[in-house]
């Protein structure tokens, strides 16, 4: 996909970092909501971004598809590097980046339409398909690959806003794998749900980090703690420590991550 222009800066580390996030800010008019972040997101790895709320950690996740671009007097500094190309270059395509660079919200959000729509919608804007084949293949496939299809084989053209909270939640799963993405990012994705469905998405995002790069906002540290390989803990707009998880969790360097982790501020 053609739509990035190179930079060549490139970035020392011992495992391979598909976005690098160097000394990001973000303003809204006059009020500063990030302060030179500076982050490395291992390819298929799970990135969790945790800490309390309004510390930046959802400003930042959408700073990586340029979904800030959408807020009235939001202007972001800094560098994103997507594969070594500032995502942020006047020549990107902002619509082919959101398909590379996918994204699921807090509150599942099917469109009005069919559970086959609501996967089809993506790879016919894209023209991934070339015929009603191949569209079907890919959402059966991506359907599959979201772990919903044993569930509504039978009625893919039902109203994707009548399956449950957590089936939504997989239909949207489904909904942005269907334009093969490299990059899911998951804002709160299972906030809105009962636990049985949580631990149904947990297990898929496990599962797609085999072949996907996933980031996910969590206010859960026992979700970050269960399913990511590496965190990073924002407080007031600046990350205070990232490191893999376990380490960070069980040994974390700076008393201001103790402190959130055990429960004295948050």
């Amino acid at each position: 996909m053609q739509m990035l222009a190179e930079v060549d800066t490139p970035v020392e580390n011992e495992e391979k970092a598909i976005i690098s996030a160097r000394d990001v800010s973000v303003f809204y008019g006059d009020k500063q909501a990030l302060n030179k972040v500076s982050l490395e997101i291992p390819v298929n790895k799970i990135t969790s971004l945790i800490g309390p709320s309004g510390c930046g950690k959802s400003t930042f996740l959408r700073c990586l598809n340029r979904m800030n671009d959408t807020v009235e007097g939001c202007r972001v500094e800094g560098k994103i590097l997507l594969d070594g190309a500032d995502i942020y270059d006047a020549k990107v395509d902002e619509v082919l980046l959101r398909a590379r660079v996918g994204m699921v919200f807090q509150k599942p959000n099917p469109f009005p339409k069919s559970i086959y729509d609501n996967v089809a919608y993506g790879p016919r804007i894209h023209g991934l398909a070339h015929n009603k084949d191949e569209l079907d293949d890919i959402v059966l496939t991506s359907l599959e690959k979201a772990g919903l299809l044993k569930e509504v084989r039978d009625r893919l053209n039902s109203t994707g806003t009548g399956l449950s909270g957590g089936q939504q939640q997989r239909l949207c799963i489904a909904r942005a794998l269907a334009v093969q993405p490299d990059i899911i990012l998951m804002d709160e994705p299972c906030s809105a749900l009962d636990p049985i469905a949580t631990a149904k998405v947990e297990e898929l995002i496990e599962e797609l980090r085999e072949n996907y790069t996933i980031i996910i906002v969590t206010h859960s540290m026992q979700q970050a703690a269960r399913i990511s390989q590496k965190t990073a803990f924002f407080h007031l707009g600046e990350i205070v420590e990232v490191g893999d998880t376990e380490q960070l969790f069980t040994s974390p360097k700076d008393e201001r991550t103790q402190g959130y982790i055990t429960g004295r501020f948050g």
